[in-house]
């Protein structure tokens, strides 16, 4: 008996989740036409430019208009960034006059843009196995 009972917190301890569902709340946005994408990465060196082969990516219709809601699920621990694009022509790229973006763009925890895109650590969030991350996005336009 004393064996069983031993044995049960090394079983639940198995059982863990070892992932978990990251939501992102999008506001902000001017229209309702063309796709929204967002870019979940763990990469320094890809973030904010380009999303990297082992980001998570999201794609939605911008249809919901002024706020959206997007969930990615089954995300590992680790940390992470996001940008996010309301791409209105679906030509799945920003389009720019000059140097300034003509379509709306977003970070995680709001990371200021100043001169220039964030850096990794302006926009980064930790990510815990089972513990499900809830965060607002303001998607902004120049």
């Amino acid at each position: 008996m004393k064996r069983a009972f031993l044995l049960l917190p090394l079983v639940l301890l198995g059982n863990a989740p070892s992932t978990t569902t990251v939501t992102v709340d999008i506001s902000g946005l001017r229209n309702a036409k063309g796709l929204v994408h967002l870019c979940m990465t763990a990469n320094i060196k890809a973030f904010p430019e380009g999303c990297g082969k082992d980001a998570r990516r999201f794609v939605a219709s911008a249809n919901a208009g002024a706020a959206s809601t997007l969930v990615l699920r089954d995300v590992p621990a680790g940390r992470y960034a996001i940008v996010l694009l309301h791409d209105e022509n679906g030509n799945k790229k920003m389009d720019k006059t000059l140097f300034l973006p003509k379509e709306g763009f977003g970070f995680s925890r709001d990371a200021p843009v100043r001169m220039a895109p964030p850096k990794f650590e302006a926009a980064a969030f930790d990510v815990t196995a089972g513990k499900p991350v809830r965060m607002s996005m303001k998607v902004r336009y120049m």
